[in-house]
């Protein structure tokens, strides 16, 4: 009874991924060759998965589920990619190292080591070194993942705005995880009411007062800020040249490569440049709030440009 019941869950489960897959064809969105051997393979498990999890967390919301275009969406299969990918290629680079003889490969990776190590002392501290795995993990996966749409038949994951606001929002949970453990919870807490104190105590509440709900939402629009400028600037790049491609199929893709890559590399590195600039910020002193405050605010007004 319960291998009838698996196979027919499993027959219907399976039928509801190919109908996705045929719907998602229908409104003109290619799907990548790979999202749909991952969707073969997988998708009729993680729907009957779904089905069992999803609707009750819908009705708690007053909210009705329906099953998605694809089980395993491409973007997470996409992301998925980059994590084996960055796994892979750095489980090889380690195995490559050697002092005596350090290959062409082996400089080029130290060289990326020793930027975000020396942005780490310049941003944060020399305290900063100690955030360098967390810091080198985000600099990995959005390089690779910006790197992603740029092979044939592949979608930049971090073309998808639900990837970008899980990268701000763990980005935004790690550094006030790092303030209230550096600081204690009201320490944290006392840091968003500024750092200006005054003589006369009633002014200083005041200010403090005014200041405390600026702070906040300022903090929190962050994890916007991060994810927007990351989504924006990628799904810009990736519409633009598949437009151009559509239109001029020879020659003019292949000068815009270039900008690709810059476009890559630029954005992962505001990422993470403004990343290290809120965890400077919450493990610095009060007297030297002011002066980490500064450097965050022109290095914003610099990505923002």
């Amino acid at each position: 009874m319960l291998l009838a019941f698996l196979q027919e869950h499993g027959t219907r489960a399976a039928e509801h991924a190919a109908e996705a897959a045929e719907h998602g064809g229908a409104h003109g969105e290619h799907i990548p060759w790979i999202v749909e051997q991952v969707n073969h393979l997988f998708g009729p498990a993680v729907l009957s998965i779904q089905e069992k999890i999803m609707p009750p967390i819908y009705h708690l919301f007053g909210a009705e589920w329906h099953p998605g275009e694809l089980p395993i969406p491409t973007h997470i299969v996409m992301f998925l990619i980059v994590v084996i990918l960055s796994v892979g290629l750095l489980w090889f680079l380690r195995g490559q190292l050697s002092a005596e003889s350090p290959t062409h490969r082996q400089q080029t990776f130290e060289v990326g080591v020793e930027t975000i190590r020396s942005m780490l002392r310049d941003l944060v501290g020399p305290h900063g070194l100690k955030y360098f795995p967390v810091v080198a993990t985000f600099a990995t996966l959005i390089l690779l993942s910006n790197l992603l749409g740029m092979l044939p038949d592949m979608v930049s994951p971090t073309a998808n705005l639900n990837v970008t606001l899980a990268l701000g929002l763990t980005s935004f949970l790690y550094y006030n995880y790092i303030g209230i453990r550096e600081n204690g919870l009201f320490g944290h807490i006392s840091h968003f009411a500024g750092p200006v104190r005054f003589p006369n105590i009633a002014a200083t509440i005041a200010i403090m007062l005014l200041m405390f709900p600026i702070e906040l939402i300022s903090n929190f629009a962050r994890i916007l800020s991060l994810s927007l400028r990351l989504f924006g600037n990628i799904y810009g790049e990736e519409q633009v040249s598949d437009v151009i491609s559509g239109m001029l199929a020879w020659g003019v893709p292949a000068i815009l490569m270039p900008l690709g890559l810059l476009t890559a590399f630029l954005q992962a590195f505001i990422f993470v440049t403004l990343s290290m600039i809120y965890i400077g910020e919450v493990t610095q002193h009060h007297g030297e709030h002011g002066h980490a405050e500064g450097h965050g605010g022109h290095a914003e007004a610099a990505a923002a440009h």
